[in-house]
């Protein structure tokens, strides 16, 4: 596993010398020597490589990376460029189409999203191959909590875009005033129709961040 960077590591350095964290590296280690594991080693903290601390605006919380070849990147919800389309995220280009008019790119690498302040966590960040979940349960969880309460802790707006019931109850500590909690259903073709389409969040984050004089995010996935 490639170490944290930038302003995460002092906010996160207290974990690591915490017996869990021992456990769960030497489990990931063991995993990867083992098994076909995804992302790529290297690639399970992407998402706080390219979204500091610091630049944190949205929080977009996912369950645990993509598990077939090629998908998952550290980014929740993303794929490579070359990688077809995951059906939830369709769903969500289908309610930023909806929500801000933005179209429907060829592509589901959402790389742009996470250089603007997008945290794109997943609750688990890695997975064994073709089996999901997998990786639940050996500790991640504990970390990517204390994630969550790092961002809890700046005394600055954030918005946290929570879909699904998972995602909502991983929030269920944020309590600082200064953050908005957005809750709707998973954009899974499960349940997209029970009120993940028209949420709108894409719109009131963007709303939010502009009363508060932060520069809102470009939501748009150019094509490729």
């Amino acid at each position: 596993m490639s170490g944290l960077e930038n302003d995460w590591l002092p906010a996160m350095k207290n974990e690591f010398k915490k017996p869990y964290y021992a456990r769960l590296y030497e489990t990931v280690k063991e995993e990867y020597q083992r098994t076909r594991v995804y992302p790529p080693a290297e690639d399970i903290f992407n998402a706080f490589h390219l979204t500091p601390l610091s630049e944190v605006k949205v929080v977009i919380i996912g369950q645990d990376p993509y598990h077939n070849e090629g998908q998952a990147h550290g980014l929740s919800f993303s794929v490579k460029p070359d990688v077809d389309i995951p059906p939830s995220l369709k769903n969500i280009y289908q309610e930023l189409h909806d929500d801000l008019g933005c179209y429907i790119p060829n592509h589901g690498y959402l790389e742009k999203w996470a250089r603007q302040g997008v945290l794109m966590l997943n609750a688990v960040l890695t997975v064994r191959a073709h089996q999901a979940n997998s990786h639940q349960g050996i500790g991640w969880e504990k970390f990517t909590d204390a994630v969550i309460q790092a961002v809890n802790m700046q005394d600055r707006p954030i918005v946290y875009m929570l879909w699904g019931r998972p995602a909502q109850n991983k929030a269920a500590s944020v309590n600082n005033p200064k953050h908005l909690l957005l809750k709707a259903p998973h954009p899974s073709p499960l349940s997209a129709y029970r009120g993940f389409f028209g949420c709108k969040h894409f719109s009131q984050a963007n709303d939010f961040l502009q009363q508060h004089g932060i520069e809102s995010i470009d939501w748009q996935i150019e094509n490729i």
